[in-house]
């Protein structure tokens, strides 16, 4: 069965009135709360501020994950690499794109030494690609890393904000070895995506999935309040045969009831993984 999480932060209190941000005084207390409500799965976050004392990027942090972890029964098997989104190498000349570029690499193998295996590298927002010098910049320096990301285990999954059709043309230049896709519901909602018609392209690259809901060409919103297909989609990726796992990027509580909420939605999850996967 495919195993249902929550992304980092999503447990604990907003950092600055973000939906998304490495929660640095409380990320401890996400381990306990998580195994408390029966969630044995997150995905890590990482921002560009504060990027080299993240408790991943440090030795002594590593092993207090890995502590953690095994006492509260969590695994974390992808990150989202939000640093990246948020300091776009590919959108960067000279020495600060060298900078940029050896910051990845760390962050590649400390998810190595983490057993963290997929990267969610979102090319959108502040990251999207604007042409073609841009993509052969990204590409190229993918490409030319790809043997580091096959011998570290790694897998390189893009969040991207293309069509269907183009998203298909991009990921076809890249093997299939060690790179695939980030599905998000509530962006493909946003941006007015057949959810069928994009599964049916680009299905058998997909490497993992993010749940949330939002409304078309608007914000992040509870499950079931947005334009997401959510019947639709975990029908096509049974057909597909999906076997990765689901995160829950949802929309934040605003009643601070973070537990409650996302206990909620990893139940409606879990109830569409047993509806819709045979």
């Amino acid at each position: 069965m495919n195993n249902v999480g929550f992304m980092q932060g999503r447990l604990v209190d907003q950092i600055d009135g973000k939906i998304q941000a490495f929660p640095t005084l409380q990320w401890e207390e996400e381990f306990e709360i998580a195994n408390q409500l029966g969630i044995s799965l997150m995905e890590w976050t990482i921002d560009d501020f504060n990027f080299e004392i993240n408790p991943l990027m440090t030795k002594n942090g590593r092993e207090k994950i890995d502590f953690l972890c095994k006492k509260y029964n969590l695994k974390i098997n992808s990150l989202t690499a939000d640093c990246v989104m948020q300091a776009p190498f590919w959108l960067e000349k000279a020495e600060k794109q060298k900078k940029l570029k050896e910051k990845f690499i760390s962050m590649v193998k400390a998810c190595h030494d983490s057993k963290i295996k997929i990267i969610v590298l979102p090319v959108v927002d502040n990251g999207s690609i604007n042409n073609l010098n841009e993509e052969l910049s990204l590409r190229n320096f993918l490409i030319k890393n790809k043997n580091l990301f096959e011998n570290l285990n790694i897998k390189i999954a893009f969040e991207s904000d293309l069509s269907p059709k183009k998203l298909l043309q991009f990921i076809n230049k890249f093997p299939e070895s060690c790179f695939g896709i980030n599905y998000d519901i509530g962006n493909s909602a946003s941006l007015g995506f057949d959810t069928k018609e994009e599964i049916a392209t680009y299905g058998s690259r997909i490497l993992n999935v993010h749940i949330k809901d939002r409304v078309h060409n608007g914000s992040t919103v509870p499950l079931g309040n947005g334009n997401a297909d959510f019947e639709s989609t975990f029908n096509e990726l049974n057909k597909i045969q999906y076997k990765g796992d689901f995160i829950l990027q949802t929309a934040r509580a605003e009643d601070n009831n973070h537990s409650l909420v996302l206990k909620d939605y990893f139940n409606l999850t879990t109830q569409l993984i047993k509806l819709h996967f045979k």
